[in-house]
C-alpha cells in the first residue's frame, strides 16, 4: 500500500512521503544473573513468549497500576532501604570501634 502523495508543482512527478511511526519504542539494557537469564528464557520459550513481549507486558502493567506488581515494587523498595541501613550500620560500627581505640586512654 503506497504512503501519502505529496501535490505536485507545476506538473512534476508525484514524490512519496514516507509514513512516521508514531509509537517510537526505547531501547533498555539491564544487566541480571547468567543463571537467572538462563532460566527465564527456558521458561518464556517454553510459553512461545520472548524477553521481549514479557517486560513490555510487564512495564506497561506497572504503568497501569497492577496491584500485584506495584507489591512487588514496594518490597523491593523495602529491601533495599533494609540492606542499605544495615550497610550503614556496619560502617557505623566499625568507625566507632575505629574512635574508641584510637581515643583509647589505656593503650
Amino acid at each position: 500500500m503506497p504512503g501519502p502523495r505529496a501535490r505536485p508543482a507545476n506538473n512534476e512527478e508525484l514524490t512519496l512521503i514516507p509514513l512516521r511511526d508514531f509509537e517510537t519504542r526505547k531501547t533498555v539494557h539491564i544487566s541480571i544473573m547468567k543463571s537467572t537469564h538462563g532460566e527465564l528464557r527456558a521458561l518464556l520459550l517454553r510459553r512461545g513468549l520472548s524477553m521481549q513481549e514479557v517486560f513490555d507486558a510487564l512495564a506497561s502493567k506497572i504503568c497501569e497500576g497492577d496491584t500485584a506488581l506495584v507489591s512487588i515494587l514496594d518490597d523491593l523498595v523495602i529491601g533495599k532501604r533494609t540492606k542499605q541501613l544495615k550497610r550503614v550500620s556496619s560502617t557505623d560500627s566499625e568507625s566507632i570501634y575505629r574512635v574508641i581505640a584510637d581515643e583509647n586512654p589505656l593503650t
